[in-house]
């Protein structure tokens, strides 16, 4: 007994640690794309917006989820091991912005009203997922789940009402609004098909497990309220 409560205190201090650098590290390059943003020169504004808004996504993403689900918060709610296309994509964006900085020296820096456009499309985006995930509450998780759990409901009142997958709508236009920040136009425009298709695949196998789960119920409000994403129409029963 003694050795098991001996191996829980272990577990625990190591699932803290893996909380606290995670946290720690979003937390510095959050302040280094604030001090970019204040002290760096202006033409690497919209790098330093970037940046910020990178570090908020992935630690509100933790933060919610300890307040919505604590019961499945873990060191995968950051989102910081998404998928290898996640970082693939994240680097490509990268790549482009140095190229287009070298290439076209001073040109992003003219383009400042479209990186606040884009800013506020990431803002606009990430506030949508969160009330999402706040309003689903404890039935919101990052994984399609297999089974329905005992206190697993529907919901369809709130932000669910005007969409019935609002968290995807916020998180598809937040990662378009990345590259419209960056200024990236190659990126702006594969990020758009990209995501599009990840979200169709996404939804089609969502909503085949709630179908499973709710029926008839789901059946209705599929009926009433649309995806929320365009050309999107998810997995319907003919």
């Amino acid at each position: 007994m003694v050795e098991s409560s001996g191996e829980f205190n272990n577990e625990l201090i190591i699932n803290f640690i893996q909380v606290a650098w995670r946290a720690q590290l979003l937390g510095v390059i959050l302040s280094f794309g604030i001090s970019v943003n204040v002290y760096g020169s202006d033409q690497y504004f919209s790098m330093a917006w970037y940046i910020c808004i990178m570090a908020m996504f992935h630690f509100s993403e933790f933060v919610v989820c300890s307040i919505i689900r604590p019961e499945n918060l873990s060191t995968d709610s950051f989102l910081l091991n998404h998928s290898k296309a996640y970082f693939l994509a994240a680097a490509t964006s990268w790549c482009e912005y140095c190229l287009e900085m070298w290439l076209f020296p001073g040109f992003k820096a003219n383009l400042y009203f479209v990186s606040c456009i884009g800013l506020l499309v990431c803002l606009g985006g990430e506030g949508l997922r969160k009330l999402a995930m706040f309003t689903a509450s404890s039935n919101f998780d990052h994984l399609i789940r297999t089974r329905r759990e005992e206190q697993h409901t529907l919901v369809t009142t709130g932000i669910y009402g005007l969409c019935r997958h609002p968290s995807y709508v916020g998180w598809f236009y937040w990662s378009i609004g990345t590259q419209i920040i960056l200024c990236n136009p190659l990126c702006c425009i594969a990020y758009t098909l990209v995501s599009w298709r990840f979200f169709y695949e996404r939804i089609f196998e969502e909503e085949m497990t709630l179908l499973h789960f709710f029926g008839r119920e789901y059946a209705t409000y599929q009926s009433k309220v649309p995806t929320g994403l365009p050309f999107i129409e998810g997995y319907l029963i003919s």
